[in-house]
């Protein structure tokens, strides 16, 4: 198993100390929430995406991909009714697979779920139509960058769009393209009320990335969240390839997380 940080949680920080910090904690990589970075993606030129990919390299971390995708530029839907709001949403999306791609990442987080909620007049099955729609557009681009795109279920308390991991790989079934995975992530996991190594087996051949964080928001090990079956489910499957660390409260400073983090997850990994 190789571990990345995710860079949100260095509140505030240039990506370059977020990439130093990952390799002085001694992670493998890095992903990359675009939105710290800047407003929009078309905003970044190509001097400085060859840059930051320098900085990585010469710390000897790899850019992993990105996530949080949709946070900005405001005003982004991937399932609006609006078919133009969609497509705005969906031509973003291309630009986001080819900065991926120029940073030497190989995977998308699909997550965003205050961009994906079902809104009336839409059912469920329209909103369902429209995403998998966008996406079958996009799977060229990402496949001629290398990016595979990864759908991450969420809890019901914070979108009413894909909630399962069943779910997700019926789209990716639907979908059937190599470039496009199911994501896998503990907090959100743990919403489904299921045991986790159970949600983890099923999903053999579909996941495409894994978060690792805990039910309460913070980093893994940090809470009352079980990994024993979580490890036992990954290993179970095959997967060997990144868990990043997602966290939604900064306030215990990004040294501590880092730290903290990777040296629980050395220890249920090892």
């Amino acid at each position: 198993m190789k571990f990345a940080l995710c860079n949100e949680f260095c509140e505030g920080w240039p990506i370059e100390d977020a990439i130093r910090l990952a390799a002085d904690m001694g992670y493998d990589g890095v992903e990359v929430a675009p939105f710290t970075i800047a407003e929009s993606v078309t905003d970044i030129p190509a001097s400085r995406r060859d840059a930051i990919r320098s900085v990585a390299a010469d710390a000897g971390v790899e850019l992993i991909g990105l996530h949080w995708l949709l946070v900005k530029p405001e005003g982004l839907y991937m399932n609006h009714p609006d078919a133009d709001l969609r497509k705005k949403t969906r031509d973003y999306m291309v630009q986001l697979i080819h900065f991926c791609g120029d940073l030497g990442g190989d995977r998308m987080v699909i997550g965003s779920p205050k961009q994906r909620d079902v809104v009336a007049p839409l059912s469920y099955e329209q909103a369902w139509e429209f995403t998998t729609d966008s996406f079958r557009s996009m799977l060229d681009d990402a496949s001629e960058r290398g990016v595979t795109l990864c759908i991450e279920p969420l809890t019901t308390v914070e979108t009413n769009f894909i909630n399962t991991v069943r779910e997700g790989m019926r789209m990716v079934d639907e979908l059937d393209h190599p470039n496009f995975k199911v994501h896998i992530d503990v907090k959100a996991m743990c919403g489904e009320g299921r045991p986790l190594d159970e949600i983890i087996r099923e999903a053999k051949g579909y996941v495409g990335h894994f978060h690792v964080n805990d039910e309460n928001l913070n980093g893994p090990g940090w809470g009352d969240t079980d990994y024993t079956p979580i490890v036992q489910g990954v290993r179970d499957i095959g997967y060997d390839d990144y868990a990043s660390v997602e966290v939604f409260d900064f306030s215990h400073g990004a040294e501590k997380i880092a730290r903290t983090s990777i040296d629980f997850l050395r220890r249920v990994f090892a």
